[in-house]
């Protein structure tokens, strides 16, 4: 099965570039050129992966991220021309996988695609033992990746439903914000571990009762995150 891209960027000279490129890797890829269209098209159809511009018209990528997790957990690409960190940060804070700054080299672009494709899809062999985890409130279900907190569902980011999977199935196992970076974002992950810290204020806001007392997914000072439920 071929894997399906949406590339959003008002510029038409890059997306023309990106999707020549992808599609000789054999994917499917649909363009949008603003915020509105890019929202409508990922309502219409199921994307394996989205790369979305910041600066779009219409709605900025900020905005389009944001209203998306409202629906949808598709692994988002957030393409950027502002190399500050907060803004990158602030990339995944609105709920995207990833960040590339701009100008970009496609074969990292690639790269950076097929490996949340990789980790976001799951083999056959490993779906085949995957099970239903139930801690207290809190049930994770592996082979559809989903959550739900005494009975709601709740929605996690492709990144935020690794991290809480990763740690669930090692309880009490502390890992180091380093060991959860290569871990859930691949040692190529060119980030640093405040995307870490970001992704777990987001995960105890999903699902915690209480963020500041979490109740399953606990800090040990100095060293890093653990699960206990």
């Amino acid at each position: 099965m071929a894997k399906k891209v949406l590339v959003v960027d008002d510029e038409k000279l890059i997306v023309k570039g990106i999707r020549f490129s992808l599609e000789q890797d054999g994917m499917e890829v649909d363009c949008a050129y603003d915020g509105e269209e890019a929202l409508e098209c990922i309502h219409n159809k199921e994307y394996d992966i989205v790369l979305l511009d910041l600066m779009l018209p219409k709605l900025s990528g900020m905005e389009v991220c944001q209203q998306v997790r409202e629906f949808s957990d598709v692994p988002i690409i957030m393409l950027t021309a502002k190399g500050e960190d907060m803004d990158k940060i602030l990339g995944l804070e609105y709920g995207a996988d990833d960040y590339i700054t701009k100008p970009f080299n496609i074969l990292e672009v690639k790269a950076r695609i097929k490996a949340i494709i990789r980790r976001t899809s799951k083999p056959a062999a490993q779906e085949e033992k995957a099970k239903v985890v139930e801690v207290g409130d809190l049930k994770l279900d592996c082979e559809s990746r989903r959550v739900f907190i005494a009975g709601r569902e709740i929605n996690l980011t492709a990144k935020e439903f690794d991290v809480l999977e990763l740690l669930v199935f090692n309880p009490n196992k502390v890992y180091s914000r380093e060991n959860l970076l290569n871990m859930v974002w691949g040692y190529e992950y060119p980030g640093d571990v405040r995307t870490v810290d970001v992704h777990i204020r987001r995960l105890r806001e999903k699902i915690e009762t209480n963020p500041s007392e979490p109740k399953y997914v606990h800090t040990k000072w100095g060293v890093g995150y653990y699960f206990q439920g």
